[in-house]
């Protein structure tokens, strides 16, 4: 058997097949995820229903269906179908590909090569395929995990429709779980395995949205359990955890203990304890947390309990989110790591937060003034003559750059809300603001405007 091989519709052999081969969907309907591509009158579901397709890139994270998909094409087409591998061919085996595709075509059979981790082949073999798709010998279909605008030269891309599959959900995985404990053709229904739903959940959070992984935790864990005196194998949190080879932390991402956690963390965040946000920022993560929710939670803190005494918080927790959506697990969990250290060393001020609070409170409590005429744009003749603009003072006319001019509503014009404390960059702003008020103290004779 070579790199490549038509695939014939006929059921394969189960023997020595892992679950999560076993148990791929061989039909749209048995498909699970995707609804936007593939729900009952989507485009791309008619386009395979009626057999009328065209060149795409499936691109989604590991375990979304992009293969399962293609072999769904396969089967519904009736077209040669040829897997190829992007990490073994070379270009000596798409020629050999495309020439047999061609003289297929001279006879009116169409081909169809399906392209795994297309983002693995270089600039060369890409080129290899293009006079291909676009004399029509093929219609290619790529699967991808990375960005094909970065990944797949633009003449390739530009032939091409991008279909974006995402991860599954967890309700979507355990939903698939228990079709393969049920399935006694296919699955582990022969078995007799009884398994609680807080196991099957368990096993949905730890696959992160992975198919794939979540059935190969599965059928490890059904096979590491030793049936009992009636036959049945009694999934436990025990044995999964032997099979993971990892504590299971209690945790539930929607529940009580979600909330704890990140209450935590953002506590020991505000009283500057390193030690304790390295704690529950890893508590989190290895129990399965979204790392982008405890990344938006950080660039949060560094706004609500940091603000202005270190105006580069929020720049190191916007920038540890990048860099864990740029790495991944396990990588990226470090950018989230050092970013939760340097906003718990950091200076803290929530003058900005209270600030913010106490104007929300005086819109709720004091009428919605009209702008001062002073603070208005004279745009008109009519504008100006009815007193637009009249008062104003231009700031860089005046010899410090700062006038006496209210800029508040009538009702409001003492009023003071951000009141900078003495911690860190925010004393500096302090100084700044005394330094203003002293400025606008000071008795003038003349004022400039304009």
């Amino acid at each position: 058997m070579g790199l490549f091989q038509t695939v014939e519709p006929e059921a394969e052999s189960q023997a020595g097949r892992p679950l999560a081969d076993r148990m791929r969907p061989r039909t749209l309907d048995e498909f699970i995820g995707q609804e936007e591509l593939l729900g009952p009158g989507k485009p791309l579901r008619i386009q395979i229903e009626r057999d009328d397709l065209s060149s795409m890139l499936l691109w989604g994270p590991p375990g979304c269906g992009k293969t399962t998909l293609a072999r769904i094409i396969a089967k519904s087409t009736r077209s040669d179908f040829i897997p190829f591998s992007a990490v073994l061919a070379g270009i000596k085996e798409i020629k050999e590909v495309m020439a047999k595709a061609e003289g297929a075509r001279r006879y009116g059979m169409r081909t169809i090569v399906f392209v795994d981790e297309v983002h693995r082949f270089n600039r060369a073999q890409q080129d290899a395929f293009l006079p291909h798709v676009e004399a029509g010998n093929i219609l290619l279909i790529g699967a991808t995990t990375e960005n094909p605008s970065f990944e797949v030269i633009a003449p390739l891309l530009s032939r091409m429709r991008v279909y974006v599959m995402h991860a599954l959900t967890k309700d979507q995985i355990v939903g698939l779980l228990r079709r393969a404990l049920a399935d006694r053709a296919r699955g582990l229904g022969k078995e007799q395995v009884e398994a609680a739903d807080d196991i099957l959940d368990r096993i949905a959070v730890l696959a992160n949205g992975d198919a794939r992984s979540a059935y190969n935790t599965l059928e490890a864990l059904v096979m590491g359990t030793t049936p009992d005196a009636d036959s049945r194998r009694v999934l436990s949190q025990t044995r999964l955890e032997d099979v993971l080879q990892k504590k299971l932390l209690p945790y539930d991402k929607s529940g009580e203990e979600h909330f704890n956690l990140i209450s935590a963390l953002h506590k020991s965040v505000r009283n500057s304890d390193a030690d304790a946000s390295l704690y529950w920022l890893a508590r989190m993560l290895e129990s399965g947390e979204d790392p982008l929710y405890v990344a938006r939670r950080l660039v949060r803190m560094a706004n609500e309990d940091i603000g202005l005494a270190e105006p580069h918080a929020v720049q190191v927790a916007l920038a540890a989110m990048q860099a864990f959506e740029f790495l991944g697990p396990p990588e990226g969990n470090l950018a989230l790591a050092q970013a939760a250290v340097y906003l718990a060393l950091a200076p803290k001020s929530n003058a900005v937060y209270t600030a913010y609070g106490d104007v929300q409170e005086d819109l709720q409590k004091t009428m919605a003034e009209p702008v001062p005429l002073h603070l208005r744009n004279a745009v008109t003749g009519l504008m100006k003559n009815i007193g637009y603009g009249k008062g104003y003072q231009y700031a860089h006319n005046a010899e410090e750059k700062v006038t006496d001019m209210t800029c508040l509503p009538e009702s409001l014009a003492d009023r003071v809300y951000y009141h900078p404390t003495d911690q860190g960059f925010e004393a500096r702003i302090r100084q700044r603001l005394e330094e203003i008020h002293r400025i606008k103290s000071k008795p003038r004779d003349t004022k400039e405007q304009s």
